[in-house]
Order: C-alpha cells, then sequence, then structure tokens
C-alpha cells in the first residue's frame, strides 16, 4: 500500500502540493535547498511524522521527527519554550459517583474520595515577563496526585489545536512567537510569520476561529473551561476500552473581556488573571470546575464525520453529551512560586491504570516531547524528586544516581532479576495492578502519511462561527480584522480572507471590508468539499453560557467624602449576599469620610484602580466629591470605558455631571441605574448578573 498521488491547490497566491490528509508540502526546487536533517539527510515529508498504517501510532524509529522535535525542546533555558507565564494553585477533585463500569482508574472508584489536585494556568506564546491579557491560547493543566501514581491531564481552554501531527509543532510556535530578525512582537500572533503559516495549513483553521473569538481573552482563570484536546481511552477491570475527551466546566460560567478592555488591563494591571487567582484563594472563594466526559465507542468514532483521532476537531455536545463526574476545587495559593509553580513538570505520558492514549498523531508528539522539554528545563532525571512532581503514593524503583539524586535504592539490590528475595532484593513487577496498554490491533506499512479522514479543514470551523452569538461573531471579525491589519504583507492578508470563504462569506467580506482589499480573492480550494449542514453548537458559544448571577465578580465603587453611608453599607451588603466582592476607588489610597462621619478605608487611587479591572461599577460621590473630580482626567476615564466595555453602572444623582463630562449621560441606557437610596442596592445588584449589556456595543462601537 503506497500513499495517493498528491494534487495541487491554490491558496489565493500560493499553489500548493497538498497530501492525501488535505496538508500543504511544499517542495525543493530551483533556488529553494533541500531540507536535512542536522544530519545532513534529505527530508521527504516535513509535514507527516512515521506511523504505523493510515491511522496507527507513531513509530520510535522517525529519526526526523525526534531530532525536530528533541531541538525544538532545548532552545530555551531556563523558562519554558511555550506555556513560560503560569500561575497555579493546589486543591482537590472528588467525584460523584463510582466509575468503576468505565475505568479501573483508582481516583474515580469512591465517591467522595479527594484526590490531591495541582493546577497550572498559562499562556502560550509569551515570555514570563509578558501580560496576562495577551489575546493567546490558555494552558489548563492538571497533576493528579493517585493512589496508583500521578496523572497529567495536560490541556488548554480551547478543544482543539492548530495542528494535526506533532511533528509540526516546532513549525507553529516557531511562527507564533516573535520573528527572529527583530526579536518581536512579544506575546502576539499579529504579524506576518504567524499569519504566514496558518495561511499555508488550512487545517489551523478551525483553531484560527476559536483564537479570533473571545476564548482568547478570559476575564478570569475561573471564567474558563479547560479540555483535554485528544481523544483518551478509558479501560474498565474486564479490559473494556471507552473512548473519552475530558472537559472542566467552570462552575461560575463562562466569561470574557472585550478586546479594547483587555489592551487597558494589560497597562493597568499586567498580573490581573494571577491576582485575581490569588484573591479568590485567599478570600475563601475557592474557585471549581466540574469534569466532564464525553464517552463513546468505536462504532460512534466510525460513524463520525470526522475522524475522533484528529485534535483539530471536536466531538459537538448535541452529539454526545458531557457527563459530569466529579468537581475540581483549588484551596491553597503556592508557598513558593519558584519551588512549585515553575518547577511543576507535566508530561502527557503521565497517565495510570485505567487510562490509556489513543493514537492521535498530535498525542503520541507530545508523549515524546515532554519529557525532554523537562530534563531541559530541570536539568536532571531526577525532576520527578522534587515535591511538587513526586507522587503522594508509595514508589519504588531502581532508578539510581545523577544531578539532585534526592531518593536511590537502598541495600544491595539495584537491579532485577535478583535472588536477594524479599525486601532485600527491592520491588517487582506486578501483572495483576500495574499498567497494561489497551491491546489494539494495529498493522499496515510504515509511511509518513496523514489520514484523508483528516482532510476537511472547513466544515467546523464554519460550525463553530455559526454556533456564535451574533456579538460574538462581530468580536471574531473584528479579531481577524486588526490581526492581519498588523501583517505588512498584503498577499496573506488576501490569502486568509480566501480560507474565511469557505468558513463563512459574511465574516470573509467583513474581514476584507475592514482591511479594504483592493478585490476579493477566490476561495482557497478545500481538500474536501465544505459539509454546510452541519447545525450550530450552543455549547460552543461564551454569551449563551455566562453566569446566572453576579457570583465571583467584582465591583468597584467610586468614593468621595460624604458618600451616602447607608447606600454603600447596603451595596456591600448585597454584594455579599451573591458572592461578589465590593472594592472602593478613592480620590486618595487613604480613604475617604462617609456621611455619617465613619472612615472608611478604600483599596485603590483613582489612577490605580480604572473601571476595566471591575467587573461593574457604581459612582457613589457627593455633590463636593463630584465638583472635585468633575475635571480629572481618569475619572472620565473610568466612566467612559466603563460605558464602553459594556458595563453595569450604579450611580447618585450627584453624579450627574461625571457622566455627563464622560459623554455618556445623553446616551443612559438600561444598564446604568440610578441609586437612589440603600434599598436600590439589591436590584442593582441583580441587574449585574449579565455583566455586559451587549445592546450598548452596536452606540459605542461603529468601525
Amino acid at each position: 500500500m503506497v500513499p495517493n498521488s498528491p494534487s495541487t491547490a491554490s491558496y489565493a497566491d500560493q499553489t500548493v502540493t497538498r497530501g492525501e490528509g488535505g496538508e500543504t508540502h511544499q517542495h525543493a526546487g530551483g533556488e529553494v535547498p533541500v531540507l536535512t536533517t542536522q544530519q545532513g539527510v534529505p527530508v521527504a515529508d516535513d509535514q507527516n511524522s512515521l506511523r504505523i498504517g493510515r491511522r496507527g501510532p507513531t513509530a520510535l524509529e522517525d529519526f526526523h521527527f525526534r531530532e525536530k522535535i528533541f531541538h525544538f525542546d532545548h532552545e530555551r533555558i531556563p523558562e519554558r519554550v511555550v506555556h513560560a507565564r503560569g500561575f497555579g494553585a493546589h486543591g482537590f477533585f472528588e467525584p460523584y459517583e463510582s466509575l468503576a463500569d468505565i475505568t479501573k482508574a483508582d481516583l474515580f472508584q469512591r465517591p467522595g474520595d479527594k484526590t490531591p489536585a495541582f493546577v497550572r494556568f498559562s499562556t502560550v506564546a509569551g515570555s514570563k515577563g509578558s501580560s496576562d491579557l495577551a489575546r493567546d491560547v490558555r494552558g489548563f493543566a492538571v497533576k493528579l496526585y493517585t493512589q496508583q501514581g500521578n496523572w497529567d491531564l495536560v490541556g488548554n481552554n480551547i478543544p482543539v489545536f492548530f495542528i494535526q501531527d506533532a511533528i509540526k509543532f516546532p513549525d507553529i510556535i516557531h511562527a507564533a512567537k516573535e520573528e527572529p530578525d527583530r526579536g518581536f512582537p512579544q506575546a502576539q500572533t499579529a504579524h506576518d510569520n504567524f499569519w504566514d503559516f496558518i495561511s499555508l495549513n488550512p487545517e489551523s483553521m478551525h483553531m484560527a476561529l476559536w483564537i479570533m473569538s473571545d476564548r482568547t481573552i478570559p476575564r478570569s482563570f475561573r471564567f474558563m473551561e479547560g479540555f483535554g484536546v485528544h481523544t483518551f481511552r478509558l479501560i474498565n477491570a474486564a479490559g473494556k476500552s471507552t473512548f473519552v475527551k475530558f472537559h472542566w466546566k467552570p462552575k461560575l460560567g463562562l466569561q470574557s473581556v472585550v478586546w479594547n478592555e483587555a489592551l487597558k488591563i494589560n497597562g493597568a494591571d499586567p498580573d490581573f488573571h494571577r491576582r485575581d487567582l490569588w484573591d479568590a484563594i485567599q478570600s475563601g472563594n475557592f474557585p471549581e470546575w466540574e469534569l466532564g466526559l464525553q464517552l463513546f465507542d468505536e462504532v460512534f468514532a466510525e460513524q463520525f464525520a470526522f475522524d475522533v483521532l484528529d485534535a483539530t476537531k471536536i466531538v459537538p455536545e448535541e452529539q454526545v453529551p458531557v457527563r459530569r463526574v466529579g468537581r475540581l476545587v483549588l484551596d491553597r495559593c503556592v508557598d513558593n512560586f519558584f519551588a512549585e509553580t515553575e518547577q511543576v513538570a507535566f508530561c502527557t505520558q503521565n497517565i495510570v491504570p485505567g487510562i490509556d492514549f489513543s493514537n492521535d498523531p498530535l498525542l503520541q508528539g507530545r508523549n515524546f516531547s515532554y519529557l525532554d522539554t523537562q530534563l531541559k528545563r530541570l536539568g536532571s532525571p531526577n525532576f520527578t524528586y522534587l515535591p511538587i512532581n513526586a507522587p503522594k503514593c508509595p514508589f519504588h524503583h531502581f532508578q539510581q544516581d545523577g544531578h539532585m539524586a534526592f531518593h536511590n535504592p537502598k541495600g544491595r539490590a539495584n537491579y532485577e532479576p535478583n535472588s536477594w528475595g524479599g525486601a532485600a532484593g527491592g520491588p517487582r513487577e506486578a501483572p495483576d495492578a500495574g499498567f497494561t496498554s489497551y491491546p489494539s490491533e494495529e498493522e499496515g506499512p510504515k509511511l509518513r502519511i496523514r489520514a484523508e479522514t483528516f482532510a476537511d479543514h472547513y466544515s467546523q470551523a464554519r460550525q463553530f462561527y455559526l454556533s456564535q452569538a451574533e456579538i460574538e461573531q462581530r468580536h471574531i471579525a473584528a479579531a481577524f480584522t486588526f490581526e492581519l491589519s498588523k501583517v505588512e504583507t498584503p498577499a496573506i492578508r488576501a490569502r486568509m480572507v480566501a480560507h474565511l470563504l469557505n468558513v463563512d462569506e459574511v465574516l470573509a467580506k467583513a474581514v476584507a471590508e475592514g482591511l479594504r482589499l483592493k478585490a476579493m480573492p477566490a476561495p482557497a480550494e478545500p481538500a474536501r468539499p465544505v459539509d454546510k449542514s452541519l447545525k450550530p453548537s450552543p455549547a460552543l458559544s461564551i454569551v449563551g453560557n455566562g453566569p446566572q448571577s453576579f457570583k465571583g465578580r467584582k465591583l468597584g465603587a467610586l468614593v468621595t467624602d460624604g458618600v451616602d453611608a447607608g447606600l454603600l453599607t447596603g451595596l456591600k451588603a448585597a454584594l455579599e449576599a451573591e458572592g461578589a466582592l465590593l472594592k472602593l476607588v478613592a480620590p486618595m489610597v487613604g480613604g475617604v469620610t462617609a456621611s455619617d462621619g465613619a472612615w472608611i478605608d478604600a483599596d485603590e487611587k483613582i489612577d490605580g484602580g480604572p473601571s476595566v479591572v471591575f467587573d461593574a461599577v457604581a459612582l457613589l460621590v457627593s455633590d463636593d466629591g463630584a465638583k472635585l473630580l468633575a475635571d480629572e482626567a481618569t475619572v472620565r476615564d473610568f466612566v467612559a470605558d466603563a460605558f464602553a466595555h459594556l458595563k453595569f453602572i450604579g450611580y447618585v444623582p450627584a453624579a450627574l455631571p461625571l457622566l455627563e463630562k464622560a459623554g455618556v449621560a445623553a446616551a443612559l441606557d438600561a444598564g446604568t441605574i440610578e441609586l437612589k437610596a440603600a434599598a436600590d442596592a439589591a436590584g442593582f445588584v441583580k441587574s449585574c448578573a449579565p455583566l455586559r449589556l451587549w445592546a450598548r456595543e452596536a452606540k459605542v462601537k461603529r468601525v
């Protein structure tokens, strides 16, 4: 069996060779040199790792992939190449029910058991010193210290990825990072190299829609979903396999910021996400997610319209509902950032009995890569003994020595088999209790090939776009327009629009008009026809899955001397009842004197507490306070930004001059609520539950 003959395809200005799976191949010839390994061996295929059969596992003998990923893993010291900026916390996982029918994994056997956990959230592209609100994928990595060893579920806040084969991982990250000749832009994909790569790899189109959505500018780690991305297997005691996709569903609902708000938050507080998680845990408002499982069998996998081994695809929740089986609670901050958050080492290969891999080629490659990465970063194979990485169950092996050897075998035996017997002989294998791989049958020739079932690149991208609320669709178009406006090469802009024509013509037209393209390009030639029959999936919308209350959010109240003491007390009580926080912003950080003569400490000075860092605001100024602040530029920004960012604004009559100075007094709407007395506070807080008045956006954003 040999690969099918390649075909050619046109992506606007570029004509490329396309493989069976729809992947892009570019060939040497003329002035274009031959790609080789570091040893000078010519490379025949740089798009596909070597696997057994079209959909089989990756072969260990693939020296080109091994060298490529090995070198990539060792590019940076000492911070991570990707996911460098992270923040972690401790907690636990607690199952709601026994899952013994589908998995023998110990942590799923006993309802109510608490398995210790450590979670690290991160951005992907930026360095350790980048800001939290970059438009970027967020890492959502969970280490579970089970009684049968550590299980690392290393995922993201987006359920798909850019590429289908791990051999392309160095390329996508190189393209996304700062351009090598100039060293910028930092933590941004709004540049030529990134979009050049995306525009020549249609397999990235689904992910491109996700990253241009509000998913990549989350309000908080606490308000975003997590996904295992890949298809895994669950194995029960009888050896039966069930395919599974892992989801983390936030108890507080989904929430993102708007783009202009993200830019200003980065200036006001580049540690915004870190501070938010720290403050929530320290105040006892422990973040929670529910673990959800999408479970399906081989029959479903074979009948599904897309390949379940393709990491650029989802299984819509409407086809396979998410079964919520337990909760993850973060209840303790780290004691030392370096010792824990920086030294934690996640490896996708860390699984436990009852969980197993699928042949997803991206997952197979990650299993090669992560161990390399940790060895380079932490300097020794003994990184597993660092407290944050060490299992909390007993462990016994014969591995010894090396840098930082905290644990060496005791006694005479450091090998097996041996004849010393008993404890002196050391540990032995356990056929019944030990990990065994699922005995899937694999056969086929060794080929560098991608299965034809991976070749549909646009259908789910279209489904994602159509699943968004109208406001979210406008944000996607605006994000594409902004990012591509930073691309200096017009041909790349046109090439991306050519791909977007296969997703949605309205979207493509909006982006083309936003870029003022002189001519609309022809649609990029799809490897497989776009399936326009896919129904929208409501589960994919943030707006459609937002919070039902203001719980977990933060309200910023602008206060001055003479603030109505009763109203302030009522507002604080209403927020506490809702499970939300009140932060006081004053002309001076010391505080203010209330109307009853009481002194009230402030949390922020006005120029250090802009409205962008709050979910809603209240203007609780006195007449004299309004006069004092009327010409203060930071106060104008506080009010104008809150209105422009569609937030709910409570105000006392004395604050009307501030609304006028901000230019919004003539545009008051259902999201601007007058507060006359303490009795109005509870109603105002209830009104804040939707978080934003989306209807206002048409008034404040025209281009």
